[in-house]
């Protein structure tokens, strides 16, 4: 394994033991200086110790192990999947809401990539090591269907689909609020948030992009304030798009707190129920449908899957006391 060795000199004394390494590296962030201590691959004289060490004249610093992260490879695991169908080339799976559809920073297991891994083994590799199959994506508290490639040929052939706007997604997604009208398209660039960098936002000049169809399918009068029941088809698909778009008109997503929903349902002023306020622990999202050509053949698809068992939980909730 890599070593790499120093020495404390007189103009270092005092400093921390992370700091130090960090200026001494800096082909590597301070993160991974520290995460590397945490491992216990720095030893200051022959004893492993913490980043806030003080250092003294003279203390041998040895650094044993690569500096860079070992590149993020998915792995299978063997996590249940809901498989609607399967062939040679794709395959068509039911994603439930909490699951993340492939590794990122701090998730590397527990990844519907891994699941897929376990379940059929070989993927298309045209999206990388990381994302085997993934032709797209659902946010990770998002549900329903989700299209994966075997093989590259038919993960070329989906993402130009995609790409073209020839896959039809329908989804389903109870808000906050009447929209008015009922029915209606936003048309809105998505960009990343300057401020809080895990959102998303149309409030800015640049970006890419972006359609969004709504109608609405039912509207609810409750205790706890309106609420609408929509069908919503996307042309394209940005990260976070239906929350973003549905936020923009002052309808966020049921659970949505990253874009204004509240944690807990209260009662509006003036009201009573005897009920108890219903509680959602993931948004109120379902990729409902998905229409597309086979790969091989052009024949066209279509999938179908019902709203799982907590939205249908809750959705009644919220009609029983209309």
């Amino acid at each position: 394994m890599a070593r790499h060795e120093f020495v404390v000199g007189e103009d270092d004394i005092g400093r921390r033991l992370d700091q130090f390494l960090a200026a001494q590296l800096p082909q590597i962030s301070r993160a991974r200086v520290q995460e590397l201590i945490t491992e216990g691959r720095v030893e200051v004289n022959g004893k492993s110790e913490k980043a806030a060490l003080r250092l003294r004249e003279g203390d041998d610093i040895v650094l044993i192990g690569d500096l860079e992260r070992p590149a993020l490879r998915a792995a299978a695991e063997n996590i249940p999947l809901e498989i609607v169908y399967e062939d040679d080339w794709l395959a068509v799976v039911n994603k439930p809401a909490g699951m993340v559809v492939h590794a990122g920073a701090g998730q590397s297991r527990g990844t519907l990539v891994n699941a897929l891994l376990h379940h059929f083994g070989k993927l298309s590799r045209a999206g990388g090591e990381l994302r085997p199959g993934i032709v797209h994506r659902l946010d990770k508290e998002t549900s329903g269907l989700l299209l994966v490639a075997k093989t590259d040929s038919a993960h070329r052939q989906l993402a130009e689909q995609f790409s073209s706007r020839a896959v039809k997604k329908t989804y389903l997604a109870l808000v906050h609020g009447w929209p008015r009208p009922e029915k209606g398209t936003v048309q809105a660039a998505i960009s990343r948030d300057r401020m809080r960098r895990i959102r998303m936002t149309t409030r800015r000049a640049a970006g890419r992009e972006a359609t969004t169809h709504f109608q609405t399918q039912e509207r609810l009068d409750t205790p706890w304030g309106k609420f609408a029941l929509l069908e919503v088809k996307i042309e394209t698909g940005r990260t976070h798009q239906i929350r973003v778009h549905l936020a923009s008109l002052g309808h966020p997503v049921v659970g949505d707190t990253l874009y204004g929903a509240p944690r807990q349902l209260r009662l509006v002023a003036g009201q009573r129920s005897k009920a108890t306020a219903p509680q959602l622990g993931r948004n109120f999202l379902h990729a409902a449908s998905v229409e597309f050509a086979h790969p091989n053949g052009g024949k066209r698809l279509s999938f179908s899957s019902p709203l799982p068992g907590e939205l249908k939980h809750f959705l009644a909730s919220v009609q029983s006391a209309n």
